[in-house]
């Protein structure tokens, strides 16, 4: 029996097409009852405003997106937005690329293998200052078949040197260096912006031609856009950057007699892979998007002008606090590199930011993308982003933004220059100080930080990792400034047997209390504060015989209604009593409740709170 296949599938066809003006009014129904918008306030322009939210680089984030700013063309075509390879990774999937810096080469190798027998398919391999010593090299890859696994070498101003070596290895295994397949991850730029000191094109040049003569299967140079992320930078800063810098390599590698295609291929590009998976697919979206435009205006050919990415989740995001947290956060930024098309990504192992990561910690990694690829089956999927709306609008205005900031640093005398001057540094420390508010406000959360931080958690022991080159741009971490304050009220902890405490002058009955008095115990929390309450109190009385004696912090913690009735006559009394510093759990009342010193809320300044409460508590004094 024959069937017909209707080549229409008319979803929903039965219901009517919904208009923006039923959906606004929808909208303004729950932000009314949920108070994020005034009865007052006509729509259709407020909802918007209510649920839009903005960026570091000032890209508006809509709450609905109707339609696709541009055709972003297909896989494996320019402008390579949707990937640079036609079947993207649904062939071979993408390179699980480990990275290895233990200065035990011996440790180094046994991990090495482990990775490598266990779903990892290139080694990534930091080597010098910071990393394994270069005459090490050999035993770190002892067992390691050159000829079938990617090598890629991050050794900075000694870069010539381990080539060398592992060249030298390579010859010892009977390896030809044609057959040799990596990176040798030359970048003099990306070297002088980690140290300060001035970079010179001639080791990358030489390094470039002998891999275009002798080396097909290796490129010379990494154009890392870590040093400007870890420095806090945005994602188009971040762009704007490796742009640059690779514009130059352009420069110098042409100068030095290669032609431009051949230059072209030479350069492997590493960003940062986010919690914020939006931003990061965009991100790889728009960098190719972006080297295609500068290449093809170089006149390269355009199977030379796609992009060889190379994701890493970020070292800023990881935290040193609940670092088990970590292993989602990296879920996540694995997850978005694969949907952004990245042909290599590493996944940094949980406990990176604590020191050398143990065997546990390197096997979650791996697994996690081995996970992303075995069992979500990731990469059967070509450009699984490609078509949504959202996506290709936030790709296109981070491409125009990061084209906005390349343009800048281009007018202004190139990289080189704006890297030499401060200006990058500048800049960069700007976007840090925006985002560090957003972070000591807690509008970009932290978990298991700056929000639900596990007071009491036992922290975990780990070999300290080998100091990295510095003098030049900073490194930061997000969480810092709140794991700073935790160190210090721990440091009191194990000095005196007890932990710093605020109390809670806890006004009414548990139902009134309880949800202003669990807001201010995760307040404290997050600064290493531990909170004691008075429990349901009816009077003034009461609160002040269980309050402590003289206490150097209170927090007054109720209702609206409650404060009203009760808490500038329990805020004088606490005074009277001897309580140094009193607090209030809710919005600054009008007019201020006297006797009340500060306020704690959603949306303040929860590091200079915890800060001042540290003082009066002498934490780090």
């Amino acid at each position: 029996m024959a069937h017909s296949v209707s080549r229409g599938l008319p979803l929903a066809a039965e219901f009517p097409e919904p208009t923006r003006e039923q959906w606004r009014a929808q909208v303004t129904k729950v932000l009314r009852r949920s108070g994020l918008l005034r009865e007052d306030t006509e729509p259709p322009e407020a909802v918007e405003d209510v649920l839009a939210s903005s960026t570091y680089d000032g890209i508006t984030v809509h709450p609905l997106y109707t339609e696709s700013p541009q055709d972003p063309g297909v896989p494996g075509l320019a402008p390579f937005v949707r990937g640079s390879l036609p079947q993207g990774t649904s062939t071979e999937g993408w390179d699980v690329r480990q990275l290895h810096h233990d200065p035990d080469a011996a440790l180094t190798n046994r991990e090495v293998l482990a990775d490598l027998e266990n779903g990892a398919t290139s080694v990534w391999l930091r080597l010098g200052t910071g990393g394994i010593p270069i005459s090490d090299l050999p035993e770190a890859l002892n067992g390691v078949h050159l000829d079938m696994v990617s090598i890629v070498l991050d050794a900075g101003a000694d870069t010539t040197k381990a080539t060398e070596e592992l060249l030298a290895l390579a010859n010892a295994q009977g390896v030809a260096p044609r057959a040799l397949r990596g990176s040798l991850g030359a970048d003099p730029l990306g070297a002088q912006a980690r140290t300060g000191e001035t970079a010179s094109p001639a080791t990358a040049a030489e390094l470039a031609r002998k891999c275009a003569s002798e080396l097909p299967g290796v490129r010379a140079i990494t154009v890392d856009g870590l040093p400007y992320h870890e420095a806090g930078g945005s994602d188009s800063q971040e762009l704007a950057c490796t742009l640059a810098a690779a514009t130059t390599y352009l420069r110098w590698l042409t100068e030095a007699g290669l032609d431009v295609d051949a230059a072209a291929r030479q350069l492997e590009f590493r960003y940062a892979a986010t919690a914020d998976q939006f931003l990061t697919i965009a991100k790889l979206r728009a960098a190719r998007q972006l080297w295609e435009r500068v290449t093809r205006a170089c006149g390269v050919e355009e199977s030379a002008r796609a992009q060889q990415q190379h994701a890493v989740t970020s070292p800023a995001m990881l935290t040193r606090r609940d670092p088990w947290v970590n292993m989602l956060r990296n879920t996540i930024a694995t997850f978005s590199a694969a949907l952004g098309g990245a042909q290599a990504i590493t996944t940094l192992p949980f406990d990176a930011a604590i020191g050398l990561p143990d065997s546990f910690a390197r096997r979650i990694a791996r697994n996690t993308q081995t996970l992303l690829l075995e069992e979500s089956h990731l990469a059967q999927v070509i450009d699984p982003a490609g078509g949504s709306w959202y996506v290709e609008s936030l790709t296109s205005e981070l491409a125009q933004r990061a084209w906005q900031r390349f343009q800048e640093i281009e007018r202004a005398g190139g990289f080189p220059t704006v890297l030499a001057d401060g200006t990058l540094a500048e800049q960069l420390a700007e976007t840090w100080q925006q985002r560090r508010r957003a972070i000591a406000h807690r509008t970009d959360a932290i978990t298991g930080v700056s929000e639900f931080p596990d007071l009491f958690e036992k922290p975990l022991p780990r070999r300290p990792a080998p100091q990295q080159p510095g003098g030049g741009l900073p490194r930061h971490r997000y969480a810092e400034d709140f794991e700073q304050l935790r160190d210090a009220a721990d440091a009191v902890t194990e000095a005196t047997g007890s932990r710093p405490a605020v109390f809670l002058a806890t006004l009414g009955s548990l139902a009134e209390y309880n949800a202003r008095a669990s807001f201010a115990r995760n307040l404290f929390a997050a600064g290493g504060i531990d909170a004691t309450e008075a429990g349901p109190t009816q009077s003034t009385s009461e609160v002040l015989a269980a309050a402590p004696e003289a206490a150097p912090v209170v927090c007054l913690c109720s209702t609206d209604q409650v404060y009203a009735e009760r808490a500038a006559e329990t805020a004088r009394a606490l005074k009277e009593a001897g309580a140094g510093h009193v607090l209030l759990a809710g919005k600054p009342a009008d007019p201020p409740v006297p006797d009340v010193d500060g306020y704690i809320h959603s949306g303040c300044d929860a590091l200079s709170v915890l800060t001042e409460v540290h003082r009066r508590l002498g934490v780090g004094q």
